[in-house]
């Protein structure tokens, strides 16, 4: 028999355009998250959004039901969309600010200028949540001795990616990334899914000079003011599409991540406090 799964209900409306959402799923997402902001806010839950109209009000939806033992601020960027994401936005009540300059990183620093949380939680607009993300992830984050944390994360189904093809795929990268973050920690965390202490990354600021990495290379700098600290409960595992793997099979992308991953491989077993950048992922000035 089918299982439903939690996710099942957002999915119903991701990948759809706004004005086909039924106007009581709308109302609904726009009378929660109205009745979630604090004015006086421990938690600032950022969305950045770059043409993300199809996939945002899946987002925002479950964001909506998260069940929280903190008060928190649900705030959005708009990252110089070229669709109807800042109407989304404006629709829902999210109070949301432009990001003309494209990058996950310029998106992530616009919010963390205006966030007002002692803790900072990174949302990207194509992912759903699930209710406990939150308090599940602060459990950790508020120990003294971590500065930031990652969780990981799972891909949705659908006609070109199996259940049971994503459950192995997703098996072997979860061991990958465990072995790794020993001596490597920074390089298992991603954006979807981490949070942080405000006040250490407006020390340490967010990287905008490269095109990927951010995630990673915020959480390096986070270090010295605390250790990486993971979460790996199953209750706390968004779900996402395709953009980290693209619209190809998945042993494609299976046989492709072995292959980068495989460069250099030795590094799991040491640790280090510097990375070269390449001059492919660098901004352009």
């Amino acid at each position: 028999m089918f299982m439903r799964k939690w996710y099942d209900k957002y999915l119903a409306v991701y990948g759809k355009p706004f004005c086909e959402i039924p106007r009581v799923i709308i109302e609904d997402i726009r009378s929660r998250l109205s009745g979630m902001q604090s004015d006086n806010p421990l938690i600032s839950i950022v969305v950045i959004a770059y043409n993300e109209e199809c996939r945002l009000a899946s987002c925002l939806w479950s964001l909506s039901e998260l069940q929280l033992a903190y008060p928190v601020e649900i705030i959005g960027v708009n990252n110089n969309s070229n669709d109807r994401t800042e109407d989304v936005f404006k629709m829902l009540g999210v109070q949301y600010y432009n990001e003309m300059k494209q990058s996950p990183g310029y998106a992530r620093k616009c919010g963390l200028d205006y966030a007002r949380g002692k803790y900072y939680f990174c949302i990207d607009a194509d992912t759903v949540y699930p209710k406990n993300y939150v308090d599940l992830m602060m459990k950790k984050l508020l120990k003294p001795d971590v500065s930031c944390v990652s969780a990981f994360w799972s891909f949705f189904s659908d006609k070109s990616h199996s259940q049971i093809g994503l459950f192995f795929f997703e098996l072997i990268r979860d061991v990958f990334l465990f072995v790794q973050h020993f001596k490597r920690p920074e390089l298992c965390v991603r954006g979807m899914v981490f949070a942080f202490k405000t006040d250490f990354a407006r020390q340490v600021r967010i990287r905008t000079d490269i095109r990927r990495g951010e995630d990673g290379s915020l959480a390096l700098a986070l270090k010295p003011y605390g250790k990486i600290a993971f979460l790996y409960h199953r209750q706390a595992r968004p779900v996402t599409g395709y953009g980290t793997i693209g619209e190809q099979s998945l042993w494609n992308s299976f046989v492709d991540h072995v292959k980068i991953q495989g460069k250099g491989i030795t590094r799991i077993f040491y640790k280090t406090d510097h990375y070269d950048d390449s001059e492919d992922n660098m901004v352009k000035k």
